[in-house]
């Protein structure tokens, strides 16, 4: 009975050999034909892989983004109005509530302070953006400090005049990175300021760079030095733990900044890393789908030319089907004969596609100066998919084969 059951299972595995011999000979007797019937699905996969790649190289790159600006981060601003009230701003001792109340929520809680000013050192001069932040910042964005230190509590409270500048702006304005402890005059609130180098980060490089048109890079200095806007704070800048929901923290936080106000709750505005990064994913997953959609169209017109030649294919072996059923073979034979020669035909071209899909998305990546993210479970299955279709339009032609009736094939001329 074993010796049956294996016999069987042998003869079944010489007959999907003898198939695929006889397909790939099918194939190489007709290479052109062979080639323009792939085309379809070439063009297919490799459209739907090089968007599918460039959709995931996208998010991976945003990712990167949101990332560096502060992953969990929350901030919430007072929304301007005509009904706005001197008390809607927010003020040191409304700070020093929050991190009371919510002490183990957040990580990083300070206002939102930015200014712009021309900076001087002698003959050399340039321009610069001024955030006003408190210790701790460098951390929420991952900042890389390259020399001395970032703004420390006692910077703030005090309100010492030093500052965190980047390298470029080091190099041009010093010709040196070496700056800890030198003096750059800047403007605060219109008063000139002598203020102290107390470290040097390096910006991480942004696929944003290249849409900057301005050459002035930020400086950071402790919030405290910008007196004009402590006083009328109308953001709140906070990173909110890893282990709690941004959004669901940063509305509680909103809604009761908005009673201690006298306003009703969701007065307050609030944006989040994790809402903005979910909404252009989103918009990048459609916007994906739709084009990827589009693109999948052509296999189905690839299927339709498999189909189209496997019926060119059956009409031209009809003798030679009529010989393989008058020695022995059964429909079912006949049927897997086309069928495999079919799935053959379409995962070739599935798999032609999918090199070419890979090689354009990894091309405009290098262009673009980005790494390329190409998933191994979208190859799998664009090559899966390819003999799928391959299987579903050959299924007609080789049916149609199967049924041919032996006498009749044989005498076909």
């Amino acid at each position: 009975m074993v010796k049956s059951s294996k016999m069987r299972g042998e003869k079944a595995l010489m007959l999907v050999f003898e198939n695929i011999r006889l397909a790939l000979s099918s194939i190489k007797s007709n290479k052109m034909r062979s080639f323009l019937t792939m085309l379809g699905i070439i063009i297919g996969i490799s459209s739907v892989i090089a968007i599918a790649s460039l959709g995931e190289t996208s998010r991976a790159v945003i990712a990167k983004e949101f990332e560096a600006f502060g992953k969990n981060r929350v901030v919430i601003y007072m929304p301007y109005s005509e009904e706005m009230r001197d008390s809607d701003f927010f003020t040191l001792e409304d700070i020093e509530y929050i991190k009371t109340r919510f002490g183990d929520d957040i990580e990083y809680l300070a206002p939102s302070a930015n200014s712009s000013s021309d900076i001087s050192r002698g003959r050399k001069k340039g321009r610069v953006n001024i955030s006003g932040v408190a210790d701790g910042y460098e951390k929420m964005v991952n900042m890389n400090i390259i020399r001395g230190r970032f703004l420390t509590n006692s910077d703030v409270k005090s309100r010492r005049p030093v500052a965190v500048v980047d390298k470029r702006m080091a190099e041009n304005i010093f010709g040196s990175i070496d700056v800890v402890g030198q003096t750059i005059r800047v403007s605060l609130d219109s008063v000139p300021t002598d203020v102290m180098i107390s470290g040097v980060y390096e910006a991480e490089p942004s696929i944003f760079d290249s849409m900057m048109t301005s050459d002035s890079t930020t400086m950071y200095m402790p919030y405290t030095m910008f007196p004009s806007q402590i006083n009328y704070m109308g953001m709140i800048d906070m990173k909110i733990n890893e282990e709690k929901s941004s959004i669901e923290v940063g509305n509680q936080i909103a809604n009761i900044l908005a009673r201690s106000k006298g306003r009703e709750p969701g007065f307050y505005m609030m944006e989040t890393t994790a809402g903005q990064q979910g909404s252009i994913d989103s918009i990048l997953g459609t916007l994906s789908m739709a084009i990827g959609a589009i693109a999948a169209i052509s296999l189905l017109v690839g299927g339709i030319g498999i189909m189209n030649i496997m019926l060119v294919s059956v009409t031209e072996r009809t003798r030679e089907i009529g010989i393989r059923k008058s020695l022995g073979a059964r429909r079912k034979d006949i049927l897997f004969q086309f069928l495999i020669e079919a799935m053959i035909v379409s995962a070739t071209g599935g798999i032609i596609g999918t090199t070419i899909g890979v090689a354009i998305s990894s091309s405009i990546s290098l262009f673009l100066k980005i790494p390329p993210v190409i998933s191994p479970a979208i190859v799998v299955i664009a090559v899966v998919f390819s003999a799928v279709v391959g299987m579903f339009f050959g299924l007609y032609p080789a049916n149609r084969a199967a049924k041919l009736d032996p006498i009749e094939a044989l005498r076909y001329e």
